[in-house]
């Protein structure tokens, strides 16, 4: 059987507003202490996850699609996601205090895309890497960005497993 394509900018924000509930609700699986361990030192923290998150919510994602319904034309502000880690200096932020911020931040996206009177998602800006960036497609990959955190999240916790283990094995657990 074949399956109709069809965008739907109301699935997708829908997505959006939920994960705003989602994101604290797995974060509290992490203690405090547990939320500044990175299992090396390329990896993130949940703690710098969670900060990046919150940056580009404001910065990058709602900026950009926004930016791209109302005029294509306009360069978009430059992000550094990397770069913001270090100075923005992540390891130090109080993890409850970085998670509010993106919930209330996810909470405005969600109030000012539902603003919107009948936007045209086809719009789209030359990306001078990336081609032709579809507001549509900006607006389903804000979501892939939740769900490519989620999984993030969810690796730090099987490796927090492992570590606990110490030296033991997770293996009944099944293969990840």
């Amino acid at each position: 059987m074949a399956l109709d394509k069809v965008f739907d900018a109301s699935l997708l924000v829908d997505r959006l507003a939920r994960f705003g509930h989602t994101l604290p609700a797995v974060v509290r699986c992490f203690s405090d202490t547990d939320a500044c361990w990175r299992p090396d030192e390329r990896s993130w923290s949940a703690l710098e996850i969670v900060c990046h998150m919150a940056d580009e919510e404001t910065e990058d994602f709602r900026t950009r699609v926004l930016s791209t319904l109302e005029d294509p034309s306009k360069d978009w502000p430059p992000i550094d996601p990397e770069g913001w880690a270090v100075d923005r200096d992540y390891r130090s932020r109080d993890l409850k205090n970085e998670l509010n911020r993106f919930v209330g931040a996810r909470a405005e996206s969600i109030e000012l895309l539902h603003a919107l009177k009948d936007p045209d998602w086809s719009r789209f800006k030359e990306h001078p890497r990336f081609g032709p960036m579809i507001a549509g497609d900006l607006l389903a990959a804000w979501c892939a960005h939740d769900a490519l955190h989620l999984r993030q999240l969810a690796r730090r916790l099987h490796q927090l497993a492992q570590r606990d283990a110490a030296g033991g094995t997770i293996r009944y657990a099944g293969d990840w």
